[in-house]
C-alpha cells in the first residue's frame, strides 16, 4: 500500500485518521518484533481514540535498546502483542493511516497481526516523510530534525507516544502548507516522480488568461516555500514536468513555474483561502 493510492475525496475535518508509530527490536519484520505502539485516531482535529503500549517481543534475544533506549525489565513486564492484536486492528479498520516513513511500519503491522489472526485493513495511508519533503527545506527529513526544525512538540525521539504526536503535528503544519482541498487532494502529493497534483493545474487552467493575479504558494529546490501575487497566463501540461507561465504583480516580471512545485494556488491577492 502506497502513500495517497486511492483515497477517498472526503473533507479533512471527517476523516478518520490514526497517527501511528511503532519502535522494533530490529529492521526484520519476520525475525524482530514490535515492542512499542501507540495509535491515535482522530476525526479531523478531535481524538476518539488512543492505544499506547510497551510490548513484551516474545522470543526475541536483541531488544534493540541502542535506538530507542527502553529498559528490558519494562519489555518484560509489559503485555504481548497478541493482547492488542484485536483493539489495534479495529481501530485501524477503515481509517487512514498516517506514520513518517510508513512503509516499515505497514509491514511490521501487516506481519505482526497476522501472526495473531488479525488482518490490517486501513482505508489508505499517508506518509509524513512524503509531505514534509514537498514542504520544506531540511538537511534530513529524520522525524526527531524536522520537529527541531519547525518547533514541533517532542520531549523523546524513539519513543512511540512522543513520535506519533510529533507525526500528527508535522502532518496538519504540511496541510496548512498545502491547503488541500480534501483528502483525495493530499494523496496526491508526490516527490521526485515529476507529477504535479490535479487540483493545482486544474486551478491554474481556470484562472489562466483571466489577467487576475493569484496568491501562489511555491517551494523551489532547496529553498523554503515562499508567496507571491502572479497572474497565470498559460498552463504547458505537454511539458514534463508541467509548467506554468506568468507573470509577477505588480511589475510583470516573467516567472515560469514547475506545476509539482506549486503548494498551493490561493483564491486571490487579498485574502489566504484557497482558490
Amino acid at each position: 500500500m502506497e502513500h495517497g493510492v486511492d483515497l477517498p475525496p472526503l473533507p479533512l475535518d471527517e476523516a478518520p485518521l490514526v497517527f501511528l508509530d511503532l519502535e522494533m527490536t530490529g529492521l526484520d519484520p519476520e525475525r524482530d518484533r514490535i515492542c512499542e505502539v501507540c495509535a491515535i485516531r482522530c476525526r479531523g482535529p478531535l481524538h476518539e481514540e488512543i492505544i499506547e503500549s510497551l510490548v513484551h517481543p516474545e522470543g526475541v534475544q536483541g531488544l534493540g535498546q541502542r535506538i530507542h533506549g527502553i529498559p528490558a525489565e519494562a519489555l518484560a513486564a509489559a503485555p504481548p502483542f497478541a493482547s492488542l492484536a484485536p483493539r489495534l486492528a479495529a481501530l485501524l479498520q477503515g481509517a487512514v493511516l498516517v506514520a513518517h516513513g510508513v512503509r516499515l511500519d505497514l509491514e511490521f503491522l501487516r506481519v505482526e497481526l497476522g501472526r495473531h489472526g488479525q488482518t490490517l485493513a486501513p482505508l489508505g495511508v499517508l506518509d509524513t516523510l512524503q509531505l514534509a519533503k514537498r514542504c520544506f527545506a531540511a538537511r534530513t527529513y529524520r522525524l526527531g530534525y524536522l520537529s527541531q526544525q519547525l518547533g514541533l512538540e517532542h520531549r523523546t525521539k524513539h519513543r512511540a507516544g512522543d513520535d506519533a504526536r510529533a507525526t500528527q503535528q508535522l502532518f496538519w503544519r504540511a496541510v496548512g502548507e498545502l491547503a488541500p482541498r480534501d483528502l483525495a487532494d493530499l494523496g496526491q502529493v508526490r516527490v521526485g516522480a515529476h507529477q504535479a497534483r490535479p487540483r493545482i493545474l486544474e486551478e491554474a487552467r481556470r484562472h489562466a488568461g483571466s489577467g487576475e493575479p493569484v496568491r501562489v504558494r511555491y517551494r523551489p529546490s532547496g529553498r523554503g516555500s515562499e508567496e507571491f501575487t502572479y497572474v497565470i497566463t498559460d498552463v504547458r501540461a505537454d511539458m514534463d514536468p508541467p509548467v506554468v507561465m506568468g507573470y509577477l504583480h505588480p511589475g510583470r516580471g516573467r516567472k515560469e513555474l514547475r506545476a509539482d512545485r506549486i503548494l498551493a494556488i490561493l483564491a486571490d491577492a487579498d485574502d489566504g483561502a484557497p482558490a
